[in-house]
């Protein structure tokens, strides 16, 4: 059994990775999307398209993975901030912290001699009481090191290939504007449903609801972008 449970792990990806992944690639399906579907509403030059949308696929997979490196670079100096905190508070006022992982471990049911024997333990061992009260007062988990290199290299590679994927069309339908704007909404209904139902089945939750979440999510971006382009193609 133990076998299989570790098997099983491996072949998860860790929250983080996950998070990234739909982060960076549902962000570019869905601005590429909205702004094809824009300047399709607005003209009927396929350069324009592809000037347009790869200039946002340079610039936004570079933002987007700036965003994914500096937010996680934060929660990793966040957590190393109040890790530093809490040892001072395990010093200084060590009762102070023994009442709190008390109440941590009444909320969870535990009482009288299993109470008190349970937090004896907890606190006996410095690294134990440490790692016990960021987890569950202070809900913080730790950040390792290369996290926001690794995140930000995720996100953006994420970004490029959501990016491509509305996009591609373009290359193989020659001046037919309105067949790659057809053919990119597909695509990345497609690509989003996917997105959804892998989500959903690596957690919890019904794969249809989540891939038709995630579709209507991202046309809806796209849906947008036609009308604000409908709208100045008209002015």
């Amino acid at each position: 059994m133990d076998a299989n449970i570790t098997r099983e792990r491996a072949t998860h990806p860790k929250p983080t990775v996950l998070s990234d992944f739909i982060l960076g690639s549902q962000d570019g399906i869905v601005n590429v999307l909205g702004i094809i579907l824009g300047l399709s509403a607005a003209t009927r030059d396929v350069r324009i398209i592809l000037v347009a949308t790869l200039a946002a696929l340079g610039a936004e997979s570079i933002a987007m993975g700036a965003v994914a490196y500096t937010s996680t670079r934060a929660r990793r100096r966040l957590y190393l901030s109040q890790a530093v905190q809490e040892r001072r508070e395990m010093n200084e006022v060590p009762q102070t912290e023994r009442d709190e992982v008390r109440d941590i471990l009444s909320g969870w049911g535990y009482k009288d001699a299993d109470l008190e024997e349970i937090a004896e333990r907890i606190c006996r061992n410095p690294t134990a009481e440490l790692e016990f009260m960021m987890s569950f007062e202070l809900k913080l988990s730790p950040v390792e090191a290369g996290a926001p290199r690794a995140s930000a290299f995720l996100v953006g590679t994420a970004t490029v290939v959501g990016h491509f994927i509305p996009l591609s069309p373009f290359f193989l339908v020659g001046s037919d504007v309105l067949l790659g704007a057809v053919l990119a909404i597909l695509l990345s209904g497609v690509a989003l449903f996917g997105i959804g139902w892998y989500e959903a089945k690596i957690t919890v939750g019904s794969w249809w609801r989540e891939g038709l979440e995630m579709l209507l999510i991202g046309l809806g971006g796209g849906v947008a972008g036609y009308v604000i382009g409908r709208l100045v193609g008209a002015a």
